[in-house]
């Protein structure tokens, strides 16, 4: 293809970053991925499937630098699951400096649906510290930000719940939500890194589909071919797990997202966009067989 690029991904060995590389691959780019541990498993399996993996730390803008040689392009994630919040900011910063360093000429970073509308939710504000961070440097990026993950539905806390016919949130039965699949994410940063200048400077909140738990639960029962039953969690259970959680899901039945999902599915055809229905169509539900042992 005569717009191939060339781009350093982060976060590569993880589902968004995976998401990101098997799009990219698909659309005929090469692809590098930043590894702290190039001889790890994950590792391994990205340089099977053709990828170039690079050493490389995040907190470490030296060894980004050098991995961005080359690149034209570059993805960068935070995990702040995993870092915490100050480290997830901290580390964006330097990847973001990094690659301006090394003349990387685009950077895409992944933030999240409305980190910028100061919800008060201490990993989206981690996330927009990193973006305006970004937007002061004075390099091309574009800011990629999706709401929740469809993928959440079978995420350890939920997988029990569904094994014994409950999809479970803490949010009211009929509070509606954004959702978007992980490999959407993947190809729409695809699409931005083809599109480059037209979307220079540019932040887009995406979403592939808004429902509430009440329909997830529906939807579920048909992929499932079992009744399933939605189940408001309280949230003061959230709370004693997760502040941040708790202040989330107050915020997503106070607000929620607001990413304009007709527009998405206009400009950005080449995504093939799935709804919460195509998920779960989609979706391997072998592994509610294998239970928990």
């Amino acid at each position: 293809m005569s717009n191939t690029r060339s781009v350093l991904v982060t976060g590569a060995t993880g589902q968004q970053g995976g998401a990101v590389v098997h799009a990219l691959l698909a659309r005929g780019h090469r692809v590098k991925a930043l590894s702290r541990k190039p001889d790890g498993d994950g590792a391994k399996r990205l340089a099977a499937a053709g990828v170039e993996v690079v050493a490389g730390d995040l907190d470490d803008g030296a060894s980004v630098a050098k991995a961005a040689s080359g690149v034209d392009t570059m993805f960068l994630m935070g995990n702040s699951y995993e870092a915490g919040t100050e480290a997830e900011t901290r580390q964006g910063i330097t990847v973001a400096n990094a690659a301006k360093a090394a003349g990387v000429g685009h950077l895409i970073y992944s933030s999240v649906g409305d980190a910028d509308k100061k919800t008060g939710i201490p990993h989206f504000d981690s996330k927009y510290l990193v973006e305006k961070h970004i937007a002061g440097l004075g390099i091309p990026y574009t800011i990629s930000a999706p709401v929740a993950f469809m993928e959440n539905s079978v995420e350890p806390w939920a997988i029990d719940g569904l094994r014994q016919g409950v999809y479970a949130a803490a949010l009211p039965p009929a509070r509606v939500l954004q959702q978007i699949t992980i490999k959407d994410i993947g190809v729409f940063v695809a699409a931005l890194a083809e599109r480059r200048e037209q979307v220079f400077g540019k932040r887009f909140d995406i979403a592939g589909d808004e429902l509430s738990g009440e329909q997830q639960a529906e939807i579920l029962s048909e992929a499932l071919d079992r009744p399933i039953r939605y189940q408001e969690l309280p949230i003061a259970a959230m709370r004693q797990q997760s502040e941040d959680a708790a202040l989330m899901f107050e915020w997503f039945d106070r607000t929620g997202y607001d990413a304009d999902i007709a527009a998405l599915r206009r400009d950005f055809p080449d995504v093939g966009w799935h709804s919460y229905a195509d998920w779960a169509r989609g979706f391997d539900w072998s592994v509610l067989g294998k239970a928990s042992a």
